[in-house]
């Protein structure tokens, strides 16, 4: 579908469309890096959608490293049939987590639409020597998650009435948790690649990070952290159709081991609003990185979850 745009030819054009986030440099020492996204709700409450709407928006430029500065709101609003204060809180959820980013919203523009839908244009400041991109990934780096999995899973479960109130806070806490502890600490230990985890679950962006660094990598599944109530949940059919669509499109293309159930199969395919980073770090810094991750606060996990290996694209998934 996108072959039909033109190819970059500016040479400060440090990445695009192939990457997390669109990188400009402006000098050797500084760059832009962009990126926009929106959502659906994944929860009832307005405030609580603006805040994790936010908290995704802002991840791609965490991801590759960079701080972000200004943001715009993006914002599809049916005005017609639901009152103006919804749209309200909304606005107030994104504006607050922005502001706890240290983010300023200046502007941004809005549609009357058929369903709601918020998200920011975001802006930041990299070094571009430091940036970090998917694709530097090497033969013998360790696998690093800092979220669980099962965020798709647990939205599934409440739009269906299948959750609890209290796994429900757990889990909108863990979407509005930002990314930027993370992706401080990374960068002062030096990683060689880094990609979010969003809609196309773990694994769709784990090879994504795989076909641009040309490597391939190998999934312990039993070191994958889930958010408990998963499993049972997927039992029960709490699949969202995003889930199913990136089963669809990767069961092929994955060497599964037999003994992996299908509920695993589908975690690790979950569709996540504002998950976490996916890193690969270099074998001497795994336990600087693991150890810095493990004591910040604000990041939700550290787990080493595999490697990656020399052949090109491959993913092996084992128990």
């Amino acid at each position: 579908m996108l072959r039909c745009l033109p190819s970059v030819k500016d040479p400060d054009v440090l990445a695009g469309c192939d990457d997390n986030a669109a990188v400009y440099r402006l000098s050797d020492e500084l760059a832009i890096v962009q990126t926009v996204d929106f959502i659906t709700p994944v929860v009832d409450d307005p405030y609580q959608f603006g805040a994790i709407a936010a908290a995704n928006a802002l991840s791609d430029i965490y991801a590759m490293g960079g701080r972000p500065v200004i943001a715009l709101n993006l914002v599809g609003f049916p005005s017609r049939s639901i009152p103006l204060s919804i749209l309200e809180s909304i606005l107030q959820g994104g504006a607050d987590k922005a502001a706890e980013a240290g983010v300023s919203i200046v502007g941004g523009h809005s549609v009357n639409d058929h369903a709601p839908k918020y998200g920011l244009v975001v802006t930041g400041l990299v070094d571009p020597r430091r940036m970090i991109t998917k694709k530097g990934a090497r033969p013998g780096d360790a696998l690093i998650l800092t979220k669980p999995l099962g965020i798709g899973v647990i939205t599934t479960g409440i739009d269906w009435r299948m959750v609890d109130c209290a796994t429900e806070e757990r889990v909108v806490r863990l979407m509005g948790t930002l990314n930027r502890q993370a992706a401080g600490i990374m960068q002062e230990v030096g990683v060689d690649a880094c990609t979010d985890i969003t809609g196309f679950g773990l694994l769709g962006h784990l090879r994504e990070m795989l076909s641009a660094g040309n490597v391939g990598a190998r999934i312990e599944a039993s070191r994958v952290p889930l958010i408990p109530e998963t499993v049972e949940l997927l039992q029960a059919g709490a699949v969202s159709g995003g889930t199913h669509n990136n089963y669809r499109f990767l069961r092929d293309l994955v060497e599964w081991d037999p003994a992996l159930s299908k509920e695993m199969k589908l975690a690790l395919c979950d569709a996540q609003t504002s998950g976490g980073l996916l890193i690969a770090v270099a074998r001497e810094r795994r336990e600087q990185l693991l150890d810095a991750l493990r004591a910040d606060p604000d990041v939700p996990v550290a787990a080493e979850i595999g490697e990656v290996i020399e052949e090109p694209g491959v993913i092996e998934v084992i128990t």
